[in-house]
């Protein structure tokens, strides 16, 4: 579809991501933006305009994953990542892209990649038309410190403020848009303790502050409660988990909701409970290392972040055996069911946040004339069942800039 054609969509129901109720309404598409959106009959119909009647679908935002990871493999171990030819490594990392889009993400943080150019190659294709894929902000690989690295093939090492600097700067000179720090362990590693903090304040801060001048900006797995303090001391942009935040940081985090966001990932706590057996994690080992308790006390701070105004977002570890590419909308199930999200506000955290997240929040993120054109159209109602937007087939359209990335089944 060339991207100055005109599309309209009749016969749907609106959910424009601002909170409103959905309405029965027309969208009109010229070129790459949403020209108009109205009641029924009430929108201008351009002579070369293809007319496409949603049966009573749901027209709303594409969505957008606040944690992701391209280049990770579906495998049980990521230091298999570490050794991939990058041959290899890039048409995984292609692949995955495909899959995001083709289950409705046009939105996506990186959050970390393997290698360190192949988040910023395969965004760059994308950009460039080369690939299918979302709109993406590209991260390089994660930041650690000697002793605190979760898989060391796929890391950085720095050891004080300097090396900080210099490995900071060496990530926006290849090209990053976010960059990741790696400040409390993580259980199934069985050797990095998830309330164990890494790094100091200084060595942050100087990280944040050569991200910031350059743009750039920050992202960290945290999931120790003083980890959580300490990107909120030092201006860290992104919280990723946050699961032992405690009352102080809690505090601060809710005096910084206009600045920060969290990406709590919490299908990887789940999945990893219930899920892991076949690949030989048994949900006795994984309590016995401390995910049913960590579950269980994160569930309780994110509830509280909801109630406190937070801006919370769906993503998180997609790209393992137990938590496959593909299976992305499971999150939004789950700040439903466990977290105390009605599914407006699930699907709002995934839609209007997702553009403010993305940088983007006037041009991404709602239906609503002047922003870009991308779209899904869902058989159902997700405010009915947000589950359905778990099922490929139900997303009957997907579009971004204007142009269709799965062509409607309607007509």
């Amino acid at each position: 579809m060339h991207p100055e054609t005109t599309t309209l969509f009749t016969n749907v129901r609106v959910l424009d991501g601002t909170g409103a109720e959905p309405f029965d309404g027309e969208v009109l598409i010229e070129g790459s933006h949403i020209a108009a959106v109205g009641r029924p009959g009430a929108t201008r119909r351009p002579a070369d305009c293809r007319i496409i009647d949603g049966r009573g679908g749901t027209l709303m935002s594409a969505l957008c994953d606040a944690h992701t990871h391209f280049t990770w493999n579906n495998g049980t171990s990521l230091d298999a990542l570490g050794e991939m030819g990058v041959e290899e490594h890039t048409l995984l990392t292609a692949r995955s892209a495909k899959t995001y889009i083709d289950h409705g993400y046009t939105m996506c943080v990186g959050a970390a990649s393997a290698k360190q150019r192949l988040d910023v190659v395969i965004r760059d294709a994308i950009n460039a038309g080369e690939l299918a894929g979302p709109r993406y902000l590209a991260n390089g690989r994660e930041i650690a410190s000697t002793g605190g690295a979760l898989v060391p093939s796929i890391t950085n090492f720095v050891d004080g403020v300097e090396e900080m600097r210099k490995t900071v700067r060496e990530l926006i000179g290849v090209g990053v848009d976010v960059i990741k720090l790696i400040l409390s362990g993580e259980e199934i590693t069985g050797t990095q303790r998830a309330e164990d903090t890494y790094f100091t304040d200084a060595e942050i801060a100087v990280a944040v502050e050569e991200a910031h001048r350059r743009g750039v900006r920050v992202c960290a797995h945290a999931r120790s409660a003083e980890s959580v303090k300490m990107c909120l001391r030092t201006g860290v942009d992104i919280i990723y988990h946050g699961s032992f935040i405690d009352d102080e940081g809690m505090d601060e985090l809710e005096r910084q909701k206009d600045r920060v966001f969290v990406a709590p990932g919490i299908n990887w706590l789940i999945a990893t409970l219930e899920d892991a057996a076949p690949w030989g994690y048994t949900p006795e080992l994984a309590e016995q290392v401390g995910y049913k308790r960590e579950l269980e006390i994160a569930i309780e701070g994110l509830r509280e972040m909801h109630r406190r105004g937070i801006r919370v977002l769906p993503g998180g570890d997609y790209g393992f055996a137990w938590t496959p590419h593909g299976t992305y909308a499971r999150d939004l199930e789950h700040f439903v069911k466990l977290l105390g999200f009605t599914p407006m506000e699930a699907i709002l955290s995934a839609t209007k946040l997702g553009g403010e997240i993305m940088d983007r929040a006037g041009e991404l993120g709602q239906v609503h004339s002047g922003f870009l054109a991308d779209l899904i159209l869902v058989d159902g109602d997700p405010l009915a069942d947000i589950t359905i937007l778990q099922d490929r087939d139900r997303l009957t359209a997907i579009m971004k800039d204007g142009r269709f990335h799965k062509e409607p089944t309607v007509a």
